[in-house]
């Protein structure tokens, strides 16, 4: 399995960007996916959950309200719509596929920055 996540770059606070995370290797539909965040200096955060019959089962409280994930099993991709993007939301956005026990396969990262 091999993730490429993709769709980061600068932007200004209020814009919106989606993220994509291409997925290859075996059977996709099979994956829970998931969304991660790290900005510099913090932890790695989840910030939004999909399971692979594709119920959304978390988002963070940060992106709550501002933010869509979703997948499309027919083009082995997921995504991460966010809008009224903010400059607290610079990080690297990972994705990452499992299943229930946990995420087993990372993507590489992409860089989101927002600037005021």
């Amino acid at each position: 399995v091999q993730l490429q996540a993709s769709g980061g770059g600068s932007v200004q606070a209020g814009d919106s960007l989606r993220l994509s995370c291409a997925f290859s290797g075996r059977a996709f539909s099979t994956y829970h996916m998931g969304w991660f965040r790290q900005a510099p200096g913090k932890e790695r955060e989840s910030v939004a959950r999909i399971t692979r019959y594709g119920v959304i089962e978390y988002y963070s409280t940060s992106l709550k309200g501002r933010s869509t994930i979703s997948r499309d099993n027919a083009k082995n991709t997921m995504y991460l719509q966010m809008n009224s993007l903010k400059p607290e939301d610079t990080a690297v956005y990972y994705c990452a596929a499992g299943n229930v026990a946990g995420y087993n396969y990372w993507g590489q990262g992409t860089l989101v920055t927002v600037s005021s």
